[in-house]
């Protein structure tokens, strides 16, 4: 009665502890198995070429040279070895060696295709190998040349595939090689093993070169895109520099009409009431006009200069001051030459201002990359008066000397180029066969007044 009695007790206590338990291992095992197919069925990139990418045609040939050479030398060695050592039929022997080698071909492209081709072929044939004759005393399920084939195979799998559908090979392979073990032959030398940690090595190297090109190529994307900000950044630095300085010259004419608006009635006698009235509104409006030009182009003063030192009172150079800065090049150690038009040149702020920067900016490159070359500087006006004509040549430096600065900030060039845009003129700049260096603008004596205006609106809005 008692035992009777004690087993329904234990049933019910047991029985839900138990299922759940079930349950879930039941659960985790489709699911593991579920990932394994999905790892296993879906390749990353099918039919890019392995080293595709690479710049050199000789790289991206060696993937093919490569798996045609496997192919050749495996494919008669493992006819030779399954028929002669193994003592397997001569039309099983081909088919097992073509389909454990010919694939490798497609690993080029579709190396997990083939891996799926190569295991299958490979499987088959240690089922096969079960019924020979010659396997005492073999290896055993891989013989020598299938562990060759297949290790190749990791290579171009290793290099293609991520992570998880590596694992998910070795992992296959390793338990693959497990249930072999319980029909190894008598006799036989077992090497599922050996091709568990030689596969597992292969394709922990693969994939660790893989990952480290994968670096590589990011870092290089990565400083592509630093270095066109880099550009981008320079450009509308220059460009706020050259706002600033057209902002004086602005501010200068503004400032003179308003004075002019206002001082009209006071100058001028017997102007009628309608005429005052508008001369007020001029100025008036001159005034509005300068007042909301500093406030937009306030930003771009320093807040250096904007908190402690206020604004800029200096007067901006022009080509008058030409001679004072090749001075200055000159005790830098540059020898300079200096030619000016012999007559004095009337031009705009902005033009003046422009020519005496491209010149600055040019005996500047010189100091930094070439000390010591002789440079020629010209300022001449063109034969029909139009056209102010700005020439600054060095050549190789006489003496062999490391320059001050093996690479430029940029800012020398591509402000040059935002100087002339802001008059409408031509810069041709570039390197000269003996060594030296050329540069050559052109600047309009009288740009368009809209190509100024403009030019200002623009840099205003843009930084």
């Amino acid at each position: 009665m008692s035992e009777r009695s004690s087993s329904p007790e234990l049933g019910p206590a047991h029985s839900p502890v138990r299922e759940p338990g079930r349950q879930r291992a039941l659960r985790a095992a489709r699911q593991a198995l579920r990932v394994l197919a999905v790892e296993l069925g879906t390749p990353t990139e099918p039919g890019t070429p392995l080293l595709g990418t690479v710049r050199s045609r000789w790289l991206r040939r060696l993937p093919y040279v490569v798996a045609f050479g496997f192919a050749v030398s495996l494919l008669p060695t493992t006819i030779n070895v399954l028929r002669n050592d193994y003592g397997l039929s001569g039309t099983l022997t081909g088919g097992l060696a073509t389909a454990q080698t010919v694939p490798l071909l497609l690993a080029v492209t579709r190396p997990l295709q083939a891996w799926w081709v190569i295991f299958a072929a490979d499987v088959l044939g240690a089922v096969a190998l079960l019924g020979a004759d010659g396997v005492a005393g073999r290896a055993w399920p891989w013989p020598p040349m299938t562990i060759v084939g297949y290790l190749a195979l990791m290579l171009a799998l290793s290099l293609r595939e991520r992570r998880r559908t590596l694992t998910a090979v070795w992992l296959t392979t390793g338990v693959a090689g497990l249930l072999s073990g319980m029909f190894t032959p008598d006799g036989s030398n077992s090497t599922w093993v050996l091709l568990f940690v030689l596969t597992g090595v292969m394709l922990m190297m693969g994939a660790t070169l893989r990952e480290r090109g994968d670096a590589q190529r990011k870092l290089i994307e990565q400083e592509t895109i630093s270095e066109a900000e880099r550009a981008h950044r320079t450009l509308l630095e220059e460009r706020a520099r050259i706002a600033r300085e057209l902002h004086d010259v602005v501010a200068h004419h503004m400032s003179v009409i308003t004075v002019q608006a206002a001082s009209a009635p006071y100058r001028l006698s017997g102007i009628p009431r309608e005429a005052e009235d508008e001369f007020g509104a001029i100025a008036a409006t001159a005034r509005e006009s300068l007042a909301e030009m500093r406030r937009l182009l306030g930003v771009l003063r320093s807040e250096e200069t904007e908190q402690h030192s206020g604004p800029e009172k200096t007067p901006q150079p022009g080509i008058g001051m030409l001679p004072k800065l090749v001075e200055g090049t000159v005790r830098a150690g540059v020898p300079v030459e200096l030619a000016l038009p012999e007559e004095p040149v009337a031009l705009e702020p902005a033009v003046d201002l422009s020519a005496y920067r491209i010149v600055q900016e040019a005996l500047a490159n010189v100091v930094r990359h070439a000390p010591g070359a002789r440079t020629r500087v010209s300022v001449t006006v063109t034969a029909d008066g139009a056209r102010l004509t700005v020439l600054v040549v060095n050549s190789a430096p006489s003496a062999p000397s490391a320059p001050l600065e093996t690479t430029g900030t940029g800012h020398g060039l591509i402000g040059m180029r935002e100087r002339v845009r802001l008059v409408d003129g031509s810069l041709d700049t570039g390197p000269l066969p003996d060594g030296g260096f050329r540069v050559a603008a052109r600047l309009p004596l009288s740009p368009p007044p809209s190509a100024a205006s403009s030019l200002s609106a623009k840099d205003s809005h843009s930084v």
